[in-house]
């Protein structure tokens, strides 16, 4: 048998089913990987070992009892997953990836509740920056996350842990949250899966106050990353902008309408990164769907963004963070009027109008996921800073926090690798509640452009 590793969740269920493999091998083969691997990446802040274990046993016991309807019904049973470290987890600390957190929660977060009576098993807590204040894998419990396919570069954040531990076999999923990008951006530098669903479609409680925060997953194929969502998915009241799990979508198009655009700001799309991801977008223009290639269709709205998460972290802060680039954030959004957040609401919601408009002449938008190559492990940006708007800390994403402010499904799936062996992320873009088309889409490309078997190229490195 292939390594487990790297399989997915079906080939998983199947390895269970016949026998072939036990929850409790499983998962004891992805903690022991932890142990060997995470010295050097620090993909997590806390490792639930002997919980986990635990689990394994009681999903081998109900295997045992009663079999492939066991796995029917509860479709992730035994699965080992992890969960990034701002979301409560019962029984397990939640530390936000601050100094001095400490907090064991008595109840899980709604997505994390679900994932478990579905029979997914939390093997630990990823890494995160300070409150995942930035678009890195910077964290001052363990220091940055690094690179599994260079460990000199971030893995991107601020799920950057998540990434990591996908890439590199550490569970068959992680969860991931998304304020600007947070799941996409590391899920591009790490060469995976990253799902932002529609806002709502999976429940962020506590929720966030500047209503950007999604919740997604990090996968290594795009049918899990379905199949994650499926289960986080339903209305949950303690979010203000949880919807109730959609109806069956309608028939897709067989022949998407799809723009392509280069670049929706500052900075230009690396060489190597514009030549993958429009290379991985002519693969959906053979394959019949048509693509059209459009200016930004919208001015960057970093300013709004910048007002938006800067008054959100500064509320309710009594003291000064201990990350001093979310320090000067803080600060910044402490200098803010009224006056100010209001237009950007008025601006958030203008640019709402203007996408959604877009999204009735495509079915899809697609572009380059980040248009910059992962940089130095520890740095919370590239360097040199990216100049707009008051602060540069998340400057340097133009592709992805637009579709925070406008609430749509977006998807990073590996569109390639540069010279130099770094992935590189394509970008699909849907209108809210069509996670479908996006989904479906990203499946189109995986199966015409695979990339799984690059991870087993991880499995041969030192850390490994």
């Amino acid at each position: 048998m292939a390594d487990p590793r790297l399989a997915s969740i079906a080939e998983v269920r199947a390895h269970y089913a016949d026998g072939s493999l036990s929850p409790k091998e499983y998962v004891s083969a992805v903690l022991d990987a932890v142990e060997r691997t995470d010295p050097v990446l620090r993909a997590f802040l806390t490792v639930a070992a002997e919980r986990a274990l635990e689990e394994a046993a009681a999903a081998e016991a109900s295997l045992v009892r009663g079999g492939r309807a066991a796995l029917a019904r509860r479709p992730l049973l035994g699965m080992p997953v992890s969960v990034k470290d701002l979301t409560r987890t019962e029984g397990i600390r939640t530390t936000r990836g601050a100094a001095g957190g400490h907090a064991v929660p008595g109840e899980d977060a709604p997505a994390v509740a679900r994932l478990r009576a579905a029979g997914a098993i939390v093997i630990g807590k990823t890494s995160t920056p300070e409150g995942g204040w930035c678009g890195a894998g910077v964290n001052a419990l363990r220091g940055p996350v690094r690179n599994p396919w260079d460990t000199a570069l971030t893995s991107g954040g601020s799920s950057s842990g998540a990434a990591a531990a996908v890439a590199t076999g550490l569970g068959v999923a992680a969860t991931g949250t998304d304020g600007a990008g947070s799941v996409r951006i590391p899920a591009a530098f790490c060469g995976v899966v990253g799902f932002k669903p529609t806002r709502g479609l999976v429940p962020y409680v506590p929720a966030s106050s500047e209503g950007l925060s999604h919740l997604g997953p990090l996968t290594r194929t795009v049918e899990d990353a379905a199949l994650l969502v499926r289960v986080m998915s339903g209305y949950d009241a303690r979010d203000p902008f949880s919807v109730p799990a959609p109806p069956p979508p309608a028939p897709a198009p067989e022949r998407l309408r799809i723009g392509w655009v280069r670049s929706l700001g500052l900075p230009e799309p690396h060489p190597e990164v514009e030549g993958l991801a429009r290379s991985a977008v002519e693969e959906l223009a053979a394959a019949g769907h048509r693509v059209e290639e459009i200016a930004a269709p919208f001015e960057d709205p970093y300013p709004l963004l910048e007002v938006l998460l800067a008054s959100a972290e500064a509320a309710g802060r009594t003291s000064v963070p201990s990350d001093p680039g979310l320090a000067e954030v803080v600060e910044f959004g402490r200098s803010l009027s009224a006056a100010e957040l209001a237009e950007a609401y008025a601006g958030r919601d203008r640019l709402w109008a203007e996408a959604h408009r877009l999204m009735d002449r495509y079915d899809l938008l697609a572009l380059p996921t980040v248009p910059v190559l992962p940089f130095a492990a520890g740095l919370a940006a590239p360097q040199p800073p990216v100049r707009k708007g008051r602060l540069p800390w998340l400057a340097w994403t133009p592709g992805t926090y637009p579709f925070n402010l406008t609430g749509q499904p977006a998807i990073s799936v590996p569109a390639g690798r540069t010279a130099a062996g770094l992935p590189v992320g394509l970008q699909l873009v849907g209108a809210r509640h069509r996670d479908d088309l996006v989904l479906s889409a990203a499946e189109e490309l995986q199966r015409r452009r695979p990339w799984r078997h690059w991870y087993a190229e991880l499995q041969r490195k030192e850390y490994a």
